[in-house]
């Protein structure tokens, strides 16, 4: 049985347009030159009928809305049956507000992140009764819905922004940035929208998979610098860039993985406008940009 997934969101925080961003990305996202996007999410099954969300997003309610996969099934009933969580970015968490109607599902996380939501009490929103809160072990296999087996494992990351202190480490490796293995009957599939290095461990995790979505963040490590919209460098940011020497195109060179594909960019990545350049290189090294509302089996 192979995995269907949907991209609910291809973006990274702010999504495209940003609401208060005037970058020449956002400017053609308003012109209607290139499509909007919303915030980082995809949803996966195995059997059409039992759904998973990874990663809620701010932007959930327009998401689910748009899938006519994920519509409600009865009066009060919904395919959406767990949702999973990365890490505890706002922009990975902020959706799980979205889904505080008394629905029953579970929510997967490890026990770092489940600390995160447990220490804001506005996520007590999430009522016990219906929302059960499991905790995932890394490099421990389960059942994330039926015919869906999935393995949480670390990748290089950091704390959320607003869990920052005076000294921050960006290429941390535990349970507060995962990438999540999907195991179908007959397809291997990763995801990893947050990811500051590739290692040697993660390339040999990777190697053989029919598909890797993975971090696409930045095009440059000083895009935004050189935008004039930040004073941070993707690395400073906890994400690889797609580009240059140590970029996760190059990274990727050698890997056999099916099928690679961006998601997670941000607002001001070039490779969001199909006539760029920067799209150009992408694709012919194998890439493809990943869209919002892309359904396929992997």
């Amino acid at each position: 049985m192979s995995l269907r997934a949907i991209i609910l969101g291809a973006a990274a925080g702010g999504g495209l347009p940003q609401w208060n961003c005037g970058c020449e990305m956002c400017n053609l996202a308003r012109r209607g030159e290139i499509p909007p996007q919303s915030q980082s999410s995809i949803a996966v099954s195995a059997n059409g009928a039992d759904w998973a969300i990874i990663n809620a997003s701010p932007d959930l309610r327009e998401q689910l809305a748009r899938a006519p996969a994920l519509h409600p099934t009865g009066l009060r009933e919904s395919p959406v049956r767990a949702v999973l969580v990365t890490n505890g970015d706002i922009d990975h968490i902020a959706g799980l507000l979205t889904l505080r109607e008394q629905q029953r599902f579970t929510l997967f996380a490890t026990r770092e992140i489940h600390a995160v939501l447990a220490a804001n009490p506005v996520f007590d929103a999430l009522n016990p009764d219906f929302v059960t809160r499991t905790t995932i072990a890394l490099d421990t296999p389960f059942e994330l819905v039926p015919g869906v087996i999935a393995t949480l494992y670390a990748v290089p990351g950091k704390v959320p922004l607003y869990l920052e202190g005076d000294t921050v480490e960006t290429e941390l490796e535990g349970e507060q940035t995962v990438g999540v293995a999907l195991q179908g009957a007959a397809s291997s599939v990763h995801y990893i929208p947050g990811c500051a290095a590739l290692r040697d461990d993660l390339r040999a995790r990777l190697d053989g998979a029919d598909a890797v979505l993975f971090d696409g963040t930045l095009w440059r490590d000083d895009e935004m610098i050189a935008a004039g919209l930040s004073q941070k460098t993707g690395a400073r940011m906890g994400h690889m860039s797609m580009s240059g020497p140590e970029g996760s195109i190059a990274a990727f060179a050698g890997l056999r993985v099916g099928r690679k594909i961006f998601v997670h960019m941000n607002n001001t990545n070039p490779v969001w406008n199909p006539a760029s350049p920067e799209r150009a290189e992408a694709e012919a090294a194998g890439w493809r940009i990943a869209e919002d509302g892309w359904e396929s089996e992997l």
